[in-house]
């Protein structure tokens, strides 16, 4: 059997490739939209990708079933109740795919021998989602493994409040959910290899570990959410304290289900400084500035956006440049391709270009610089408007500043387990439709865990025209330590 697992650490998003060496037919499950790397390793491998699976409809990425269908002519399927704007094959709650018999079917039927998959129906994290148990041989007592997308994750198990499910609410789901648990993947043999959709950093789920694979065995004896309790319990924990939806999660929903331009994500061509400035004026475009938090932080164009490439680049940029805005990139030199493609992964295709070496034109362009404000906690005191370098002893509040806006952009969860008392919670998914609640006249101040995301939240606001922001560097892990 050929087995492997693709791993995108900037989206924490795996994929994986399954095939019988011994009659060359393979699965691809999940993939994401940048298909090379599948196409290269199934060709050296001798396999051909016959079936395209998707365990549900992602929200957090755009899925790559198009592009592969294209390129090797390979069947898109999904989990019976899927309603899709193209041809899909419908796989049915146990059903089969033999991939080791050259006179068995491989759209599904006969007998087969070698590897074989069975697919058991999973909803609860969407109404389709769908779990592959992998055999190497069909007889095995104990499977290889076991798919589990995004119904159960090394550590934790898929939210049941994601758009895909609309039409249905949390408690709905995570009571279909347990249900899938508990009668499905948890009847399995302890010794099954579990491979989920997503690792640590994903907002599909609230808890992941940073592994990226575990056994049944241990999810049964470690996961918070598989331990024997009421269903009513397992409701609470799962719909309480979940990370804030980015705001393209609808938008990469929707093309996933529907259908979606295919893949194109060639260097995006060279802009002037003032072609950007007049895409920005002229086409609402957005100058978003990918370079490191320190060189961003030290000096940026006027009006510009923030999320480095060194990060989570595509859902931060996600979550504060709505979809289907214009882009134009502030790059380092070279990287602008990257930064392109990483775009095209949650579906932003419309890069309208790249401003060549940024630090050079903002050394001659001193006029459009701007340099963020960033404090330490040993500042954290506002008086007539103006920060000053007044201790803050006893531990910081927000009555201690008491005309400034302060704001936590972390994600629920983290708010709850302790924050700046007074500090008002919007998370930074949440920000770009929340931030009327601000008021730009006083001063915001923001912070976050450790001072990345409340960069971003600044350069969001700093845009939308707030004159005085600035942010706490170290963010909460700094504040706690005063």
């Amino acid at each position: 059997m050929h087995f492997a697992q693709y791993y995108l650490d900037c989206l924490s998003q795996a994929s994986y490739l399954i095939g019988d060496e011994t009659t060359g037919r393979a699965v691809l499950v999940d993939p994401r939209r940048d298909i090379d790397d599948y196409l290269q390793d199934a060709a050296a491998a001798g396999l051909r990708i016959e079936l395209v699976i998707e365990t549900h409809v992602h929200a957090d990425f755009l899925s790559g079933h198009l592009e592969l269908a294209r390129a090797t002519g390979a069947t898109i399927a999904f989990g019976e109740a899927a309603r899709t704007g193209f041809p899909i094959r419908r796989l049915r709650d146990g059903e089969r795919i033999f991939l080791g018999e050259e006179g068995s079917d491989p759209q599904g039927g006969g007998t087969g021998g070698g590897v074989t998959l069975t697919v058991l129906a999973t909803p609860g994290h969407t109404l389709e989602s769908l779990c592959l148990v992998v055999h190497e041989h069909p007889d095995d007592p104990v499977p290889f493994g076991v798919l589990t997308g995004d119904t159960l994750f090394v550590g934790d198990v898929g939210r049941p409040d994601l758009l895909s499910a609309a039409g249905h609410s949390p408690h709905d789901m995570a009571v279909r959910l347990h249900h899938s648990l508990h009668t499905k993947l948890l009847t399995l043999p302890d010794a099954t290899r579990v491979f989920p959709a997503h690792g640590a950093g994903s907002a599909c789920g609230r808890s992941l570990s940073t592994e990226t694979s575990s056994t049944i065995g241990d999810q049964r004896r470690l996961n918070y959410a598989l331990q024997p309790m009421p269903v009513a319990e397992f409701v609470r924990l799962v719909t309480a304290g979940q990370p804030a939806t980015p705001g393209y999660f609808a938008h990469d929903a929707a093309l996933n289900r529907d259908g979606h331009p295919l893949l194109a994500a060639d260097e995006p061509p060279a802009l002037t400084l003032e072609e950007a400035l007049a895409a920005r004026d002229e086409q609402g475009a957005a100058l978003l500035d990918c370079r490191p938090l320190a060189s961003y932080t030290r000096a940026h164009l006027k009006g510009s956006l923030h999320t480095s490439l060194d990060t989570r680049f595509a859902e931060y940029a996600g979550s504060v440049v709505a979809p289907g805005t214009p882009i134009v990139l502030l790059a380092d030199p070279g990287k602008e391709r990257e930064a392109r493609l990483r775009l095209a992964r949650i579906g932003y295709d419309h890069v309208l270009g790249h401003l060549p070496d940024p630090a050079a034109v903002l050394d001659r362009e001193p006029a459009l610089v701007r340099r963020s404000r960033r404090v330490g906690p040993e500042e954290l005191l506002e008086v007539d408007g103006e920060l000053n370098g007044m201790g803050i002893g006893g531990g910081v509040s927000a009555d201690r500043i008491p005309r400034a806006q302060l704001v936590d952009v972390r994600n629920p969860a983290e708010y709850a387990a302790g924050a700046v008392p007074g500090a008002r919670s919007i998370p930074l998914a949440t920000l770009p439709d929340r931030i009327t609640e601000l008021d730009p006249a006083r001063p915001v101040v923001l912070y976050c865990r450790s001072g990345n995301r409340s960069v971003i939240a600044a350069a969001l606001l700093e845009a939308r025209g707030f004159g005085d922001v600035c942010d706490v560097a170290g963010g909460y892990e700094a504040l706690a330590g005063t």
